[in-house]
């Protein structure tokens, strides 16, 4: 009985349902007279949920596979990503006063730069539907929605801070895990080099091979459970009072997850709509009619130039605050330990500590009587080393964060991972990260 019910209304009708609160969004836009004051978060989540609706109806019922509707199902792709996209941003954009961030003025004319391209596309799309929806007999709303529908987020007023959030029991080892992530994530980046802006001729050699939605995702993910573990277990305020250098981290991740959400969006639709990988001539068809209405060289250069970009930067801007943080509540201790035997530290065994150091993130320092070297360093080590031969020195100390002091006792233990000859040897089980 559900089933007849359900098959009752044709998909010309249910189409027309669907579409009508879109395609009102539509007339909306296209009808406005300041553009730069209609987009609100409110705006961009109300075309999300109705080309969320609409791109879930239309694939059901096979579009992406019809002549007829391919059109109109990529457009309200279009429409669904580069919402996603503006909505992240406008986010950025909302908080980026209680951010505390470096840099932040120049930030924010690229972040404005970034959302009024958004917003041209959205512009340009709008008509574009309403005539496609027009040509499949979809009826037209009479009128947009009222503007009143779509304020902004903020208002005059601020509500009162009435709740301490500054916890005097913090619990370190969470912080400590928070910061050395931080860190961790900073150093994976580093190797997608986005260290200065690419000219078009360079992204296009890089996206999608090297770098992809996928990739991002990744490092999207990575990113929020870090948010997620720093406002469950360390302050779960907002941005306006408490401990102000962790809030400051927190505006670090915060500020590089919705630059991966914004960016993950965009290279999705360029990779999925805009970049040739199909030579079906109706694919073909539809893509230069996509490039008319959105410039995928802009597209790039805003989501590499821009988002990719100041992911990165943020990510090593907080590095020095992560480090301050990490060794004010890092656990400290001191191990006395052999010297690696026969060759001492040379390359191997200096490149392993470092290793190790690095890969906690907090201070480690090799202690030679007076003298102190910087154990993340495989230079530092080296020095060291020289003294220790020099002085026929058998022994040397280890000072600071105990988790990497840990790992160097275990490391030791096996001749700094190499045999007498200066051979490499299997490391044991928990040394296994430094492969």
């Amino acid at each position: 009985m559900q089933a007849e019910q359900a098959g009752a209304i044709s998909y010309q009708e249910k189409v027309s349902i669907f579409s009508h609160d879109y395609l009102k969004c539509c007339v909306y836009i296209s009808q406005a007279r300041d553009r730069r004051l209609i987009f609100t978060k409110k705006l961009y989540s109300k075309l999300i949920g109705t080309t969320q609706l609409m791109e879930d109806f239309l694939d059901f019922h096979g579009a992406k596979n019809n002549t007829d509707w391919f059109f109109y199902r990529e457009l309200t792709a279009a429409v669904r990503h580069l919402s996603l996209g503006a909505y992240s941003q406008k986010h950025i954009a909302n908080r980026l006063v209680f951010y505390d961030l470096p840099d932040a003025d120049a930030f924010a004319v690229q972040g404005e730069k970034t959302l009024e391209f958004l917003n041209t596309c959205l512009v340009n799309l709008a008509p574009a539907i309403i005539e496609e929806a027009r040509r499949l007999d979809i009826p037209q709303p009479e009128r947009g929605f009222d503007p009143a529908k779509f304020p902004s987020i903020a208002s005059a007023e601020m509500l009162a801070y009435d709740i301490d959030d500054e916890n005097k029991d913090l619990q370190k080892q969470h912080i400590v895990k928070i910061a050395s992530e931080f860190l961790s994530i900073g150093q994976k980046f580093d190797q997608l080099g986005f260290f200065e802006p690419y000219p078009l001729e360079k992204i296009l050699t890089i996206v999608p091979d090297k770098v992809n939605e996928v990739q991002v995702r990744r490092f999207e993910m990575l990113v929020h459970n870090l948010q997620s573990a720093f406002d469950s277990y360390v302050i779960h305020g907002g941005y306006r009072y408490g401990n102000r250098k962790l809030k400051q981290l927190r505006s670090h991740f915060s500020v590089v997850f919705h630059l991966l959400q914004l960016t993950g969006r965009l290279l999705h639709f360029y990779e999925r709509h805009q970049h040739a990988t199909s030579f079906k001539n109706i694919y073909r068809q539809v893509q230069e009619r996509l490039y008319a209405l959105i410039d995928p060289k802009a597209l790039l250069d805003r989501t590499i130039n821009y988002g990719l970009f100041y992911a990165c930067h943020f990510l090593n801007t907080g590095r020095a605050l992560a480090k301050d943080i990490l060794n004010a509540n890092i656990e400290r201790g001191r191990i006395t330990v052999g010297i690696p035997v026969k060759l001492g530290f040379h390359s191997r065994p200096s490149l392993l500590v470092a290793k190790i150091v690095q890969h906690y993130g907090g201070q480690v320092e090799l202690c030679i009587g007076e003298d102190r070297f910087d154990a993340s360093s495989v230079l530092d080590i080296q020095w060291a080393g020289g003294k220790i031969n020099k002085e026929n020195i058998t022994e040397v100390t280890f000072e600071g964060d105990t988790r990497a002091l840990n790992d160097i006792e275990i490391l030791a233990g096996v001749n700094y991972g190499e045999d007498t000859m200066g051979k490499g040897v299997p490391l044991p089980k928990e040394l296994l990260y430094l492969r």
